[in-house]
């Protein structure tokens, strides 16, 4: 004989009303930073030639969004960049802004057993370089993204007055800043005419940051 006890019709509503309260509050879209330490993401070799390279390239001003995918050999095999609409930070809403980007420069890697490309986001914003709410959802929404498109889910940096930092490790750089011009790569001290969207640019980017 078996005994047990039969949820009641009144308890699954219950739970299935808290479910999607927790599922509509933007808070549970958020990642902390001990939750964004603890997933195992991986390391850059060269954060700063990344930095540098996605920062000539784009040209970000705070609000600006800058999303990488690398393969394994940590060259860039596009990106695209776009402005943050002001609006309450919410995980679903920049996965959903991060994953229309992702498609329209790159195909899903979805047929793959295992991921072999990285994404990874360059946020430019005002404040200083300590974790707000605001990142916690973009960590949330590159997380999503990646699983979505295929892709392993790289590092979040923030890029502010204070210079440039990458989120749940220890490394930074004072250069570039959000108001830093781009790092030449003209003799005449022209910044490069690079596309703000798209296409492989590891060369550039290798050319940026050894100067």
């Amino acid at each position: 004989m078996t005994f047990g006890f039969a949820s009641s019709p009144v308890a699954s509503m219950s739970a299935s009303a808290d479910l999607s309260a927790a599922s509509a509050n933007p808070l549970a879209r958020v990642l902390e930073p001990a939750e964004w330490a603890a997933a195992g993401i991986p390391l850059l070799r060269n954060p700063r030639e990344v930095v540098v390279g996605l920062h000539a390239l784009h040209r970000p001003r705070p609000s600006t969004v800058v999303v990488a995918v690398l393969d394994q050999d940590e060259q860039l095999r596009a990106s695209a960049s776009f402005t943050r609409r002001q609006a309450p930070a919410d995980g679903w809403t920049f996965r959903n802004a991060l994953l229309a980007q992702l498609r329209r420069v790159i195909p899903h890697d979805l047929r793959r057993r295992t991921p072999v490309r990285t994404a990874v986001l360059l946020h430019c914003r005002e404040g200083d370089a300590r974790w707000t709410e605001e990142d916690g959802a973009w960590m949330w929404g590159l997380r999503d993204a990646c699983t979505l498109h295929g892709l392993r889910c790289g590092s979040y940096i923030t890029l502010t007055g204070d210079g440039w930092q990458v989120l749940g490790e220890r490394r930074g750089g004072r250069r570039p800043d959000s108001k830093s011009a781009p790092e030449s790569t003209d003799p005449m001290g022209a910044p490069p005419a690079l596309p703000r969207t798209g296409g492989v640019a590891s060369e550039v980017m290798h050319r940026a940051a050894a100067r």
